[in-house]
């Protein structure tokens, strides 16, 4: 198999409304991504997107985008996987360039979900649910985010505090990002007057409240792979190497799990990372982690081996989390600040590890000189995980 390395990366404009068309969004990252890998060679093209067939009536997307950017004779698919859609495609296409079938792939990632009202958006995310065990009865994805920060409230003691506190990082680090839907300040005594006084941060779902779930976000994320000897001869950046993937399953009625604070696909998933990367969770110097619910970074974090059941919380009263302690996590903001829309955001994590692993991340940079990013993209309800591991060489 051949070492496979990222030489572009882009987001286009700022997340959160936009008003062109699903594609002229996508196409925008995928330029950003080719000019930031200054070449247009681009044998195939993964699009990753979980709705358009539902809220933008669009369908065959990579034949879309190839034939707007005019990329022929370049290859498209569309890649659908929930909201590991995103890691998925990187994954398909790191292994078309490690098998030898491709020399230079394009992964695109776009969600134009604004377009469509609250109910809607709700109730297509809630179809990744079980059909028969969860969905037939109403169950929303804000409902079973609520469900596991009860269980960890009763079993490890964590607070609505030690979620506002997650919450606070994430907009703070939001505000560097000049790609962040969100860039607002937070504040603890902020949160809880407008919680007491039920405004601006109403109960979604008890004990979940506004800021305690990432916002509808419309957005587009694009990456260029290729192989380590394309990229060394093409390249005058810092070469990054995707070291590690990894995917794990789980039950999709959440209900059959032995411990629904253990995420075991993402276990699963980080350990094939890891041992393929050969690499020890201490080697990594920041993460970002799929925080659609703030409670999700914490259980996250756990199950993926950063820090024991059941302490991530302690970590993060701690500062350890902060782009400026000892395990950074989610300097961009993650989904809470940056956004999710859920085909890109597999993709935007992987552009966010680049720009950090190369000294690139403006005001969020990371200390240090880090040299190995984890990222892990969440499907369903943890029960269809991607990790990467990038390093850089």
């Amino acid at each position: 198999m051949r070492d496979v390395a990222i030489i572009g990366v882009g987001m286009g404009r700022r997340w959160g409304r936009y008003e062109g068309s699903l594609i002229e969004m996508m196409a925008e990252a995928s330029l950003d991504a080719i000019e930031d890998a200054d070449t247009d060679q681009i044998d195939a093209l993964f699009v990753a997107n979980m709705g358009a067939g539902r809220i933008n009536n669009q369908t065959a997307l990579g034949s879309a985008l190839i034939d707007y950017l005019n990329l022929f004779p370049a290859v498209g698919a569309s890649i659908e996987n929930g909201p590991a859609s995103g890691g998925t495609a990187a994954r398909i296409g790191y292994m078309a360039i490690a098998s030898g079938i491709h020399d230079c792939v394009m992964v695109t990632g776009g969600e134009k979900m604004r377009v469509a009202p609250g109910p809607v958006v709700t109730d297509f995310i809630a179809t990744m649910s079980h059909p028969q065990a969860e969905y037939i009865y109403g169950i929303t994805f804000p409902a079973l985010g609520a469900m596991l920060a009860r269980i960890y409230f009763n079993k490890y003691g964590v607070t609505s505090e030690d979620l506002a506190r997650i919450a606070i990082k994430n907009h703070t680090n939001g505000l560097k990002n000049p790609h962040a839907h969100i860039q607002q300040k937070i504040t603890m005594e902020g949160i809880l007057t407008s919680r007491e006084a039920k405004i601006n941060n109403p109960i979604i779902a008890d004990p979940l409240h506004l800021y305690d779930m990432c916002p509808v976000t419309d957005g587009a994320a694009s990456i260029i792979m290729c192989s380590m000897e394309k990229a060394q001869e093409i390249s005058e950046k810092p070469l990054i190497r995707l070291a590690g993937t990894g995917q794990g399953m789980d039950t999709m009625a959440v209900h059959e799990r032995e411990d629904p604070t253990f995420l075991k696909a993402v276990t699963h998933a980080s350990d094939q990372a890891f041992s393929m990367a050969e690499l020890k969770r201490e080697n990594i110097d920041f993460a970002e982690v799929h925080n659609a619910f703030e409670i999700l970074e914490l259980a996250e974090l756990e199950s993926a081996g950063f820090f024991e059941r059941g302490k991530a919380h302690l970590a993060v009263r701690n500062g350890e989390t902060e782009i400026f302690g000892r395990f950074p996590v989610n300097p961009s903001g993650g989904l809470k600040a940056r956004g999710h829309p859920v085909g890109a955001t597999g993709v935007a994590q992987l552009c966010e590890l680049v720009w950090q692993l190369r000294g690139e991340a403006g005001e969020r940079q990371i200390p240090n000189n880090p040299k190995h990013a984890y990222a892990v993209n969440f499907g369903g309800f943890g029960n269809n995980v991607v990790v990467t591991i990038l390093s850089r060489v």
